[in-house]
């Protein structure tokens, strides 16, 4: 594999969410370290209730710590048109927005059914003239509510996205259910021309990324030190580490351009942060030492 992969990095927004609430200063200053590393996108902060969830209120106040960067992309999820216009106002061009596939994690996520929220997409694109969009996709691999039960499900939900509105898609796994296999035939009906958003729930987000770019992806979603998880979503796990990830990619010489060294002093800070330890494996182990091969993304810790 030669080709660049790109990480966005969700760790101050899907990271932190379902934590205690940790200061909008802090918050910026976290997506301030991770660009420092070289991440080039970096999803900063949540543009929804402070009631529904306290952990991403003040997200005006991260946007506004952010300076404009060269080489580097400030995300900021919506959940309506309402959050799309305080998202433009605070500073933010390009916008995340959240459908699911499974009509219960819709309802209790947004409060909205899925026809609902996939039809408000254009409500929401309307309101961020010339920001965009990326749409990401809840439980595309499956369902904790048991009401996903195939591809062709998926492809539908990516058909209507696409006929309506010009924006990017994105799948999530949202409670990390999703295997090999299920990557494989979810790609298969909407094609590789999409992002994964990886849960690490039951230990097989790596292995479904890696499985994803040999069918093709290159967008990934990841969260230093594996943090995250749903607040509405029963039994959700962390994200996909991005310094795992990064790691497995740069002994097989595959660009990312992020400093593994860098990502392992972040992750290896977060628990004074979150106040516990974080689930990445290589956080606590470290990076590879030389054997073999190496590639231009070799990592050095």
């Amino acid at each position: 594999m030669t080709d660049t992969i790109s990480i966005r990095d969700v760790t101050a927004r899907d990271g932190l969410q379902s934590e205690a609430p940790v200061l909008p200063a802090q918050r910026a200053a976290l997506a301030l370290e991770l660009a420092g590393a070289g991440i080039g996108e970096i999803e900063a902060a949540s543009f929804v209730s402070p009631r529904a969830v306290p952990a991403m209120a003040g997200a005006d106040e991260v946007f506004a710590a952010l300076p404009a960067r060269d080489g580097v992309v400030w995300w900021a999820l919506v959940p309506n048109a309402k959050g799309a216009a305080l998202a433009v106002a605070a500073g933010a061009r390009h916008l995340t927005v959240t459908v699911s596939a499974s009509e219960g994690y819709s309802l209790k996520n947004t409060g909205i059914g899925t026809e609902a929220a996939v039809a408000g997409v254009a409500d929401i694109a309307a309101a961020a003239p010339g920001a965009r969009l990326d749409v990401v996709i809840s439980c595309a691999f499956g369902s904790p509510f048991d009401d996903v039960h195939d591809a062709t499900e998926i492809a539908r939900v990516v058909e209507r996205l696409r006929a309506s509105i010009d924006a990017d898609v994105t799948l999530a796994d949202t409670t990390g259910v999703a295997t090999p296999r299920r990557i494989a035939e979810v790609l298969g009906a909407t094609g590789a021309g999409v992002g994964l958003h990886l849960h690490d729930t039951r230990g097989t987000a790596l292995a479904n990324a890696l499985t994803a770019i040999e069918l093709g992806v290159r967008r990934f979603d990841t969260a230093v030190g594996g943090l995250g998880g749903s607040p509405f979503a029963p039994g959700a796990g962390g994200n996909l580490a991005t310094e795992d990830l990064v790691m497995v990619l740069a002994d097989a010489g595959v660009l990312t351009g992020i400093d593994l060294d860098a990502l392992l002093r972040i992750s290896r800070s977060l628990p004074e942060l979150v106040g516990h330890g974080v689930p990445s494996r290589v956080s606590a182990a470290g990076g590879l030492p030389r054997f073999g091969a190496t590639g231009p993304g070799r990592p050095s810790a």
